[in-house]
């Protein structure tokens, strides 16, 4: 077996520099220009990318600026690792480094990317320099693909599969967690909506609440034009009613909490509905609240909606209404509805749309991502999980996961690394880090899997 560290760690100085001069390039998804589908920033970043390849003896190629390779060996079939240069924004509350510094401090190197998913992307290249400097010959070519667009849809490497570019016969995204990811469920992200028709002496002016379809949403309010009696009507633990000027405006707390677990939080928007629904309202708006409050409420599994299933290797479907609003006498839900591995479209979408439709809505959006899962006994999950027991001498079993990751994106990929079991997550957070020593240590992992799959 090629032992890799002692390359990488001569090398250390030297990744995290080119490490930091990446992270100094602010690649946040951008206006389009030529060249750049996704902004100057991004093809700015994956051009000194494939300058830091070339630099260090690799083939390099490029598709329209949208993904590009490194790639070392012969051979007519290709393993791939697929890593991402574009970030999400800086954000604020940063207190450690400045976002874009790229800087060293304290064992760890600080900026957006640094963990996802810059750092191992460059562990990832050094990975394949350390095995071309140790002379090993692959059976198969190794490509580390480089895409610029998996922050904001994945219309990387949707390019990539659909303008001719190679797939691998196996490979992995270090852009997950360890040991490894070998399910992740379906994912419906829709839009419904319905009209309500004015009538009766409840009037609905306003109805809002959450930030995004895959966050369950900690705050929601509606205004209704109502007799002024109609305070007294509600009474329900954490709503607020308040009376306002021809009526009342009506406020629910929950808690938040990431749309593949929703049951870890309390979905305001549902507890809103269901505060609506103890008044007596007439015609749309009635049927509108009864049916929110009643098929969807607070329930995370879908059993009123007629949703609920499960399997044994992810457990439940999860539903996550996220957002509302209401404008021109319509009212607009966004859900992410997650479903077991094991299962399909055809399994979801038939019940999916006829529970909405018996509640008068239309869908008007929709985006579904497949479910992914290779079984335990296959062949990429047993080679890549030998590798994680080599490495740090833990057995381990593969784990199956309610988010999707970009191992989606192409066939024949899992979800590796970088994260590991009991660390902090860091991506997307304010201070973003990643630790030096885990950098280098995925460096080796991800080597010693490039030469289990391509060997």
């Amino acid at each position: 077996m090629i032992d890799c560290m002692p390359y990488l760690e001569a090398h250390r100085d030297e990744l995290l520099e080119h490490l930091a001069s990446l992270i100094r390039i602010p690649s946040v998804e951008g206006a389009p220009a030529p060249g750049a589908p996704f902004g100057r920033e991004v093809a700015r970043c994956l051009e000194k990318m494939l300058t830091l390849c070339e630099r260090l003896g690799l083939r390099t190629g490029s598709m329209d600026g949208r993904v590009g390779w490194c790639e070392y060996g012969a051979g007519e079939e290709m393993i791939a690792v697929l890593a991402h240069l574009d970030v999400v924004p800086a954000g604020e509350g940063w207190t450690e480094a400045a976002p874009f510094a790229g800087e060293v401090k304290n064992g760890r190197i600080y900026g957006r990317g640094a963990m996802d998913d810059k750092g191992p992307a460059v562990a990832a290249v050094y990975a394949l320099a350390a095995l071309k400097d140790a002379g090993f010959v692959p059976a198969r070519r190794i490509r580390i693909l480089f895409g610029t667009n998996e922050e904001t849809g994945c219309q990387d490497m949707a390019w990539y599969r659909a303008h001719g570019g190679e797939m691998p016969v196996m490979g992995f995204t270090p852009d997950g967690e360890y040991p490894l990811i070998n399910g992740e469920k379906g994912i419906f992200t829709c839009t419904y909506t319905r009209r309500l028709a004015p009538s009766g002496a409840y009037r609905l002016t306003r109805f809002e609440g959450g930030t995004a379809s895959n966050v369950v949403p900690a705050y929601a309010a509606a205004e209704l034009a109502c007799p002024a009696e109609a305070a007294a009507r509600i009474a329900q633990d954490k709503v607020t009613v308040t009376p306002i000027e021809g009526g009342i405006r009506v406020e629910a707390q929950g808690v938040s909490a990431h749309g593949s677990t929703p049951e870890q939080g309390e979905n305001a928007i549902g507890r809103l509905a269901a505060a609506l629904s103890q008044l007596p309202l007439e015609g749309d708006l009635a049927d509108c609240m009864a049916f929110l409050a009643g098929r969807i409420g607070m329930e995370t599994r879908g059993e009123s909606l007629g949703l609920a299933m499960r399997d044994e290797v992810s457990g439940e479907l999860t539903v996550n209404l996220g957002t509302a609003a209401f404008a021109d006498d319509t009212l607009s839900l966004s859900f992410s509805i997650r479903y077991p591995v094991t299962k399909t479209k055809d399994d979801v979408y038939p019940r999916l749309t006829r529970a909405f439709a018996l509640g008068g809505f239309a869908e008007t959006a929709l985006h579904h991502d497949a479910a992914l899962y290779l079984p335990p006994e296959s062949e990429l999950v047993r080679r890549l999980l030998a590798v994680y027991e080599a490495a740090t001498g833990e057995k381990a079993a593969p784990k199956c996961i309610g988010g999707g990751t970009y191992a989606k994106s192409i066939p024949n990929l899992l979800a590796f690394g970088p994260i590991f079991p009991g660390d902090v997550v860091r991506e997307h957070q304010p201070d973003e880090y990643m630790e030096v020593d885990r950098l280098l240590q995925n460096a080796g992992i991800i080597a010693a899997a490039m030469a289990a799959l391509a060997g």
